[in-house]
């Protein structure tokens, strides 16, 4: 038995039946598939069946030489325990060789958000004197307004909007469906958008439903949106690492701050777990004990 074929299996089993998003399942099989080249070529073709605890400890051993990150060590180690538990609980092995394996302590993970002010900079810095300038622009406005995911933002169809009622349809990690309200001023930029630019466009019949459009009429990529976001950071002059997902970071932070209650937050991201969402609860708190810190009197002289 191959790791090939095992790897095939492990595959069909995260997406069918654990409904894993994309992303998610391409970082999975790219680290079993790493440990695979480990195993053919480190360790004489070994295979999934005969590989042991002992040899996958020396592999993250020699990884983690290398100055990996901590969250991309533990990220190794839930892909591998996930692969070889689905090998004994499909009956292929008898013993799972990596049930004692354990990741780096993570710290916890405040992710980087943008301030109010940092947003419209960014969009300020679009040239929309021309079709695309303003295209970017509504793919901004609609991830931070909406809070979307980047693979969210690219397969957002026109029939999910609903203008009347003002809110998106979104099909989300794992086939999740939610709806998101939609606020005046960004429906208003979608139509905009809708009927000033995309109407140019000749669009690829595949690509018919989907908002966002490239200058061929197909799809946007997911690449294409960090850069373009990278290059609007930049010339906004904003010294932080931007990633389209800051913005929904950015999105939630504000909605707090401004009193939104942490179960609707997490009905709009789309959270399936509040666990999940209370981590914006700790970015407030950093900011409470920066203005106590700064500002009480006792912390003064």
């Amino acid at each position: 038995m191959t790791w090939d074929e095992k790897i095939k299996d492990f595959e069909h089993f995260l997406k069918f039946e654990r409904n894993f998003s994309d992303n998610t399942l391409d970082a999975y099989l790219r680290d079993i598939r790493k440990l695979r080249d480990y195993a053919e070529f480190e360790l004489e073709n070994v295979g999934p069946l005969e590989i042991t605890y002992e040899n996958i400890q020396e592999y993250l051993f020699q990884l983690s030489k290398k100055k990996f990150s901590e969250r991309t060590q533990a990220r190794w180690i839930s892909s591998i325990k996930a692969f070889f538990k689905y090998l004994l609980d499909d009956e292929v092995r008898s013993d799972n060789p990596a049930t004692l394996l354990e990741g780096p302590k993570l710290g916890l993970y405040l992710p980087d958000t943008l301030s109010f002010d940092d947003v419209d900079k960014i969009i300020n810095a679009i040239d929309v004197s021309n079709d695309l300038g303003k295209r970017n622009k509504c793919m901004i406005e609609v991830l931070y307004g909406c809070g979307l995911r980047v693979s969210e933002l690219i397969d957002l169809k026109i029939s999910n909007i609903n203008f009347k009622e003002l809110y998106l349809k979104v099909e989300g990690k794992g086939d999740k469906t939610r709806y998101v309200p939609l606020a005046k001023f960004t429906a208003k930029l979608i139509k905009e958008y809708i009927s000033e630019v995309r109407s140019k466009y000749k669009i690829n019949k595949k690509c018919e439903d989907i908002l966002f459009l490239n200058s061929r009429g197909s799809a946007m990529s997911r690449v294409i949106v960090f850069i373009i976001i990278k290059e609007l950071t930049e010339k906004a002059g904003i010294n932080k690492k931007i990633s389209p997902h800051t913005f929904r970071h950015s999105f939630a932070t504000h909605l707090l701050q401004n009193g939104a209650d942490l179960r609707y937050i997490q009905e709009m991201l789309g959270h399936s777990s509040i666990t999940t969402t209370e981590i914006y609860t700790h970015l407030k708190n950093e900011e409470l004990r920066d203005v106590i810190l700064n500002y009480h009197p006792r912390n003064k002289g």
